[in-house]
């Protein structure tokens, strides 16, 4: 008989993961049943795109870093190869809100830091204070403690007060929709705390992976642009797995228990009871934690206090003629000193081209998050009727959308707050101890696409070799 593997969640994580166990079986001549369940009537959870009156509209995720390698060579195994599409890269320049006017964020100037302060000393974004305080970081001590430590109290310490209010906050926000004073900076910025404690200062770090990068293209030459996504949007690479996929998705079909019987899994889903010899469990952490409490009280103990961020996605399409000029770039994000009701607002006509008819120029506003939970509850027209009145005041956009899609995404966004490594270092230890399970899914260790199929992947292969005794 086949051994069985069922996969909990139809995000990218479970999907990611039911391909790959579907791979590996078949390579090594292994039978092997797998199904997929999700609760919803779908599956890629909050990466969905919405087609019509020729606009590929996003209502996640538009695209994914080609620095991590694992989104894209999952598209080029699953034939999409030919549909990968490059940003225009002569617009890649954020924008910031100061003072009510967007002004460029200083070129070299990486997330938190920047790599060279010639362009800083320029910058109207900074304050002389606030400059003279950068001009200070190669000259400070790194850190000695070992302890996690907030991005806020980081940042501040490294760089000053200015960087954070008005670079380091907006871009967390747009990135995990948090609170900078909560996240963690070792489970969202380790690049920065490994430069630290190398080189002992942010910016000479920045400035020798600079070197590496030129010296790396140079000899290779760069493929494919930092931002890469699909010809009609993130939702091909959903559609091409379930469409591989096939029957081995159940939609519809929420997990009501899970349970131990010897070594094998029950599940109950509908009504009905199947049996499976491993579960590989993508689902948010609250939800686990829910499913698994009666089986691993003490694993579901370590997730329950995992907590997530809503967003709401607003995509707007407006005639070109009737638009002012807009700025160079792919977008702007807002501080949230600014006190404005949104968080980011993405030009995505101009950031990858095919995304609107031509004269139409769309546009994606994001509300909500960690800072501005309450923003999210809003009923649609009143999330609509806030994000015209930022881009009025922001963009000088008066005219009324001719097409407007909005999207709510509740408790998705997970918050890895001061601690998270441990946290998970811990979840993983008691993992240990519930054979047959295994875990993955944003909340773990990365949040982008690519992590999100790493750890999909991580867990089949995991789940694969339980099941064959390897």
């Amino acid at each position: 008989m086949a051994a069985r593997v069922a996969v909990i969640g139809g995000g990218i994580s479970g999907l990611a993961a039911a391909y790959r166990l579907s791979e590996l079986a078949r390579t090594r001549e292994f039978p092997l049943e797998v199904t997929l369940f999700e609760a919803g009537a779908r599956v890629g959870g909050p990466l969905e795109t919405v087609r019509r009156e020729g606009l590929v509209m996003e209502t996640g995720a538009d695209a994914f870093l080609s620095e991590k390698p694992e989104a894209l060579a999952l598209a080029e195994r699953i034939g999409l190869g030919g549909r990968l599409v490059r940003t225009r890269e002569a617009l890649r320049r954020t924008l910031v809100v100061r003072a009510g006017r967007l002004v460029e964020v200083p070129e070299g100037f990486a997330l938190m830091a920047p790599t060279y302060l010639g362009p800083v000393l320029l910058s109207p974004l900074f304050s002389l204070k606030g400059k003279l305080r950068m001009l200070l970081e190669p000259l400070l001590p790194r850190r000695r403690a070992d302890g996690d430590e907030s991005l806020a109290a980081f940042v501040t310490r490294r760089l000053g007060v200015e960087v954070l209010e008005r670079v380091a906050q907006p871009l967390a926000a747009g990135i995990y929709t948090g609170d900078p004073y909560h996240l963690s900076v070792a489970a969202t910025m380790p690049r920065f705390v490994e430069m630290e404690r190398r080189y002992g200062s942010v910016i000479l770090g920045l400035r020798a992976a600079a070197r590496q990068a030129a010296e790396k293209r140079g000899v290779s030459g760069a493929r494919w642009s930092l931002f890469v996504s699909l010809a009609g949007g993130m939702g091909e690479l959903v559609e091409a797995l379930r469409e591989r996929l096939g029957a081995t998705l159940r939609v519809g079909a929420e997990v009501q228990e899970l349970r131990r019987e010897g070594v094998r899994w029950r599940i109950a889903v509908g009504g009905e009871a199947l049996t499976a010899d491993a579960v590989i469990c993508t689902v948010p952490a609250y939800a686990a934690a829910r499913l698994l409490e009666p089986v691993a009280p003490v694993l579901a103990a370590e997730l329950r206090p995992v907590r997530y961020a809503s967003a709401v996605v607003i995509n707007l399409a407006y005639a070109a003629a009737a638009l002012p000029a807009l700025p160079s770039g792919f977008g702007f994000v807002v501080p949230a000193i600014e006190r404005r009701k949104i968080i980011a607002g993405s030009f995505s006509s101009l950031k990858f081209a095919g995304r609107a008819p031509a004269g139409i120029v769309l546009l994606r506003v994001f509300l909500g998050g960690a800072l501005q939970a309450h923003l999210a509850e809003l009923d649609e027209a009143a999330l609509v009727a806030a994000a015209r009145e930022e881009l009025s005041a922001l963009l000088g956009i008066t005219a009324a959308p001719q097409v407007i899609e909005v999207r709510r995404w509740p408790e998705a966004m997970p918050q890895y707050a001061v601690g998270h490594r441990h946290r998970v270092a811990s979840i993983r230890k008691r993992l240990t101890e519930v054979p047959g399970l295994f875990l993955a899914g944003a909340y773990l260790d990365g949040v982008g696409i690519p992590d999100c199929v790493r750890q999909g992947e991580a867990a089949a292969g995991a789940a694969l070799a339980a099941v064959m005794g390897v």
